[in-house]
């Protein structure tokens, strides 16, 4: 039975991932990311993200601060800190994206393991 382009078309659809939003890294790359967050920067952070050498990095300790201020730290580090810089790693989509899923909070459930 010949296809149609509309049949086609809709099995497509039906196979496609889902889709992600534009400013949104792809789903597994935001795995990766959350587990980075959780070891690179949990190891100052606190795994938790409750704070230890760093400061927390819950919404309550973010209120206040800009996802483009928080991506920027990330990118570029803070001098005479050691904050360092991890633009070498990430992108600065990806650090925007991380800075907001930190304000916006992600629990325990988002820091999952090794992707």
């Amino acid at each position: 039975m010949p296809r149609t382009l509309g049949s086609v078309l809709a099995l497509g659809l039906i196979l496609a991932p889902a889709p992600v939003a534009a400013d949104e890294p792809p789903v597994a790359r935001q795995q990766e990311l959350l587990y980075r967050l959780r070891q690179d920067c949990g190891s100052c952070h606190g795994l938790t993200l409750k704070g230890g050498l760093g400061p927390a990095l819950l919404p309550s300790a973010l209120a206040g601060k800009s996802a483009e201020a928080l991506a920027e730290v990330m990118l570029n580090g803070v001098k005479g800190t050691p904050m360092p810089p991890w633009g070498f790693e990430i992108a600065a989509g990806e650090a925007l994206w991380l800075a907001r899923r930190l304000m916006q909070g992600i629990g325990d459930e988002g820091l999952g393991d090794a992707p």
